[in-house]
Order: structure tokens, then C-alpha cells, then sequence
């Protein structure tokens, strides 16, 4: 699991003038303290002025109340996202949870059935993510290279395409091979990452445009979106191959952003022809911001506790094997496990989002911890009368939950670090960072499996002792993130007092050096499990 706009030029306050003439540091978006002066000619309209006068003047009826809903007269029109011009965002966002819900229940069964090796499968799985690798990529692209005018619709269409005909060309032949298989998957990943990239770099844009009493809120719509179509169509995707076959998943992947995405980023609405940076210029503005205490304290915080998520290996093991879960109640744990992390980014939208940062942090890891004990008493069979299946029900699921509460304030920091100009490879970069620590994480936890014997052999006949010893120490390296929460700043306005007098070469050559390393990692291990899929030891 590892896990979210417009003007063109920079805010005029005398506060951000002063300050860049005192400090060589590029300025991270002033626009966080005083969002409105962003682009007032942008943000400010005289048809805004006039849909605010007419929307107060609507009769109070439940059509009204919808209208208002949909069109909120507080907010810019440009960040209305279910008008017309802005409709392609949320729907950008809703496929890529589409599209990650069908593919995942498809690619765990399908290459098996095809007769894939369990080499092949890492193959196949590594084709998949590859393409993730180069987010940092896409953004510089199109931060710099507007194609046919635009720096991101032209390659939103582009990317959704590829990935449209890939799963086009994969539906052809009645059985595919497995290099077949994975070379379509490649391409696929290679439209759907580039139009993720494309979709977060205008929301990075859009969100400094958000009036201050309701920052946040356009993130939290967008990945609640995308957090529920995961939810609704990862079971859709289940039943589907169950009943139909893969061929009938393969053609709705297709048919999807081919039929729903080229209409409405035609009708999205993006600044022709705007100003653009060279790479150089870019690599400068990069470099300025990870020098900002703004940026290489917080985000140095989301990586060293994301790498501190260390989670049990043999968790799953110890499921299928000691407690004699069915495929259908580990898919069913996995379902209830979507569902709580949509109800966790809800719950942050409605009821967390005015809470300071280290609140949250603070809250979600003691509740954490919480679970993990109860994890404990699984293992010593201490289920209060409750069945195995809902104890552990209870327990992975609500982790899930937790980790949609994390979710949002972490994606909410980043858009307001993002540089005006650069959006799409600063946000592609921290998120980097963000996923490249939770693989890392991932790889800890796997290399913890040989401290004490965890095996399969073992559990299966009785002896548990390893297993427990290896939950609470995880549980231990888990909850020693709350240590570090004070690197976390309490809120926005916080966070944006550290961009002045605060710039440090050192702290963003370590900043920068993570990122490379963490990006390096991710091709080489990438490029292994392809040219050599037994390198980690598989069959």
C-alpha cells in the first residue's frame, strides 16, 4: 500500500519581495499565507462575481442546495472541479483508482493461469511498476515542454491513450504469452503513471487558488475519488474474472479511458502557450526549494517514518497457514480494507482537516500501536469470544483506516511546497521520496523474516514463538515514529515560517541525495527482477 492550479505568475505581497531580495532561496508559494492574490485575474472574474450574486439569490430548495454544492460561490470557479472545464481532474483521479482496483484482482490471478513461473510473476509485476520510476521524469517534461500549447492536457491524452490501446492490443489473441503479457503491461503503466502525473501536477496548481478556510479540500475530493472507485471496483474486478473471464476486465480497461477521458480533457479548460523554464532553470528552482528548511525538515520527516513502518512478512503466512483463512476471507479482508481506507480519507475531509498535523501523526500511531496489540493477542489466541475472521478482520482493516486519515496531510504539505512553474517534478519528487520509504520499509520488514524462524514449517506445527517476537518487534519500530513528530510542523502557516531565514545547502544535498539513491533503487531493482528474475531468490 503501500497514499494528493492555476496562475501564471507569483504573489506581490511586499513580504515575498523583501524576502527575495534578502535571501537567494526561491520563494515556495507565498500564496499558502494569502491564497487570493495568487492570480486575481485568474481567481477573480467578473462571471465568478456574477454566479456568486446569483447563487445567493436561488431559492432554497434541495436542487439549489446541489447546485451550490456542485458550484460553491466562496470558491474560484477554477477550482469547482465538477464543472464542465475542471470535470476532467476528478475523473482523472476516479479511473486511476478504477483502474488500480480491475488490474489488481486480474494480475494476481491471470499469470498464473497462464502458466506463469514464479520468476515470471515477479517479471510481470516488475514491468508493472517500473514506469512509476520515472514520475520525476514526466513532470520535468512537461513543466518545460508544453506539446501543442499545453503543459498537461496534451499529455494527459497522450498518457490515457497508451494505456487504452495497450489493454486494446492485449485483448487481441484468445491466450497471450507471458513476454507478450508484460510488454503490454509495460506500455499500460506507461500511459497510466504519465496522466497520474499530469492529473496530480494540476491539482498542485489548483489547490494554491483554494480560499484559506477551505485549503485542502480540493485534495481530499480528488483522492476520495479516487480512493472509492478502488473500493467499488477491486470486487467488481473479482466477480468479473469469476464468472466472465479476464478477456471482459482486459476490454473494460480499455474501453474506460478511451471513452470518458479524451471527451473531457477536451473540454478542460488550461492556459495555452504559457511561460516555461529551461531545464537548467528548473534544475535551479529544484535545488532552491529542497534547500528550504520548508522542505528537507518536513519531508524528511515523512521519509524516516514511512521507513519505520516496518510490517510483518509472515502476517499473510500465518493466516493461510496457522489460521486456515479461505481465498475468499482473504479477499474479503482485502475488499473491507479498501472500503476503511476510503472512510479514512472521508473522515479526514470532514472531521480531521482543521487538526494540526502532529495531532494527527500522534493519534494515528498510538492507534496503531493499538492494533498491533490486539495482533498479539491473535497470535495467543485471546479473541474475546470473537471469531479468528473477525478479530483479524478488525485488526487489518482498521490499520487501512489509519493509513487513509495519514494520507491527506501528507499530500497537502507537498502541493504547498511546489514551486510556481515547477509543479509537476516537484510534486512527482516528493511523492518519490514518500513511496520510495515505504519500499524500503517493505524490504526491511522481508529481511526481518531471518532473525527468528518464521517459516511456514514451524507455524504449521505449533511453534509461534519466532512469529510473536517478530510482531512485537515490529510493533516497537512502528511506534518509535511518534518520536520524531516534532520535525512535523503544526500547520500550513507553520510550515511556511520555515522558508524564511531557513536555507541550508547541506540539509538539501541530503534531501536530494535520498531522492536520487531511493530513484536508483527503485530502476535497479526493477531492471534485476526483468533480466534476471531469480537474482532475490526466486524459482
Amino acid at each position: 500500500m503501500k497514499a494528493m492550479d492555476i496562475g501564471s505568475s507569483t504573489s506581490s505581497s511586499s513580504i515575498s519581495s523583501t524576502s527575495s531580495k534578502k535571501n537567494t532561496q526561491l520563494d515556495i508559494e507565498l500564496v499558502v499565507l494569502n491564497p487570493q492574490k495568487e492570480d486575481e485575474a485568474t481567481t477573480s472574474s467578473p462571471s465568478d462575481n456574477n454566479n456568486n450574486i446569483e447563487n445567493n439569490l436561488l431559492p432554497d430548495t434541495y436542487y439549489n442546495r446541489f447546485h451550490i454544492w456542485l458550484h460553491p460561490p466562496t470558491k474560484p470557479r477554477a477550482v469547482q472541479l465538477f464543472r464542465l472545464e475542471n470535470l476532467a481532474i476528478p475523473a482523472c483521479y476516479f479511473l486511476v483508482g478504477a483502474l488500480q482496483g480491475l488490474s489488481g484482482a486480474l494480475m494476481n490471478v491471470y499469470p498464473l493461469d497462464l502458466g506463469a513461473t514464479e520468476a515470471q510473476q515477479v517479471t510481470v509485476a516488475a514491468l508493472r511498476s517500473l514506469p512509476a520510476s520515472f514520475k520525476l521524469v514526466y513532470g520535468f517534461i512537461s513543466d518545460g515542454h508544453p506539446l501543442w500549447g499545453y503543459r498537461r492536457k496534451s499529455y494527459m491524452v497522450c498518457g490515457w491513450t497508451v494505456a487504452g490501446i495497450s489493454m486494446v492490443f492485449l485483448a487481441l489473441p484468445a491466450t497471450p504469452s507471458i513476454p507478450y503479457l508484460s510488454l503490454c503491461y509495460f506500455m499500460f503503466g506507461l500511459g497510466f503513471w504519465y496522466a497520474d502525473v499530469m492529473a496530480d501536477s494540476v491539482v498542485a496548481e489548483k489547490a494554491k487558488l483554494e480560499p484559506e478556510d477551505s485549503r485542502g479540500a480540493l485534495q481530499s475530493t480528488c483522492y476520495g475519488c479516487r480512493f472509492f472507485a478502488l473500493m467499488v471496483f477491486a470486487p467488481i474486478s473479482t466477480v468479473m474474472y469469476e464468472k466472465i473471464g479476464p478477456k471482459s476486465i482486459i476490454l473494460l480497461m480499455a474501453i474506460l479511458p478511451l471513452s470518458i477521458m479524451l471527451p473531457l480533457i477536451y473540454f478542460f479548460k488550461e492556459n495555452k502557450n504559457p511561460p516555461t523554464s529551461t531545464v537548467k532553470q528548473q534544475c535551479n528552482e529544484i535545488w532552491t526549494t529542497v534547500c528550504s528548511r520548508a522542505v528537507w525538515q518536513p519531508m524528511g520527516f515523512v521519509y524516516f517514518y514511512n521507513v519505520l513502518q516496518v510490517g510483518n512478512a509472515a502476517w499473510k503466512q500465518y493466516l493461510r497457514s496457522v489460521l486456515f483463512f479461505t481465498t475468499t476471507e482473504l479477499n474479503t479482508l482485502l475488499v473491507v480494507s479498501y472500503v476503511l481506507l476510503y472512510l479514512g480519507v472521508m473522515c479526514y475531509k470532514y472531521y480531521f482537516i482543521k487538526w494540526s498535523w502532529r495531532s494527527i501523526y500522534i493519534m494515528t500511531t498510538l492507534i496503531n500501536g493499538l492494533l498491533s496489540i490486539l495482533q498479539i493477542f491473535l497470535i495467543l489466541e485471546i479473541t474475546f469470544g470473537m471469531s479468528t475472521f473477525l478479530f483479524a478482520l478488525g485488526d487489518d482493516a482498521m490499520a487501512e483506516f489509519i493509513m487513509g486519515i495519514q494520507f491527506l496531510p501528507t499530500t497537502i504539505m507537498m502541493v504547498h511546497l511546489c514551486p510556481k512553474g515547477s509543479e509537476g517534478a516537484s510534486y512527482a519528487m516528493f511523492t518519490t521520496v514518500n513511496n520510495s520509504a515505504l519500499n524500503l520499509a517493505s524490504t526491511l520488514s522481508t529481511m526481518l523474516l531471518g532473525v527468528w524462524d518464521v517459516s511456514k514449517e514451524t507455524m504449521e506445527n505449533g511453534d509461534l514463538s519466532g512469529f510473536l517476537k517478530l510482531t512485537v518487534f515490529t510493533t516497537l519500530i512502528q511506534m518509535s515514529g511518534i518520536l520524531l513528530v516534532k520535525l512535523l510542523p503544526e500547520t500550513k502557516e507553520e510550515l511556511m515560517r520555515l522558508n524564511y531565514g531557513h536555507f541550508s545547502k547541506i540539509g538539501g544535498g541530503i534531501f536530494l541525495t535520498v531522492t536520487i539513491l531511493s530513484l536508483l533503487y527503485s530502476v535497479v531493482a526493477g531492471v534485476l527482477n526483468i533480466v534476471d528474475p531469480g537474482w532475490s531468490g526466486e524459482s
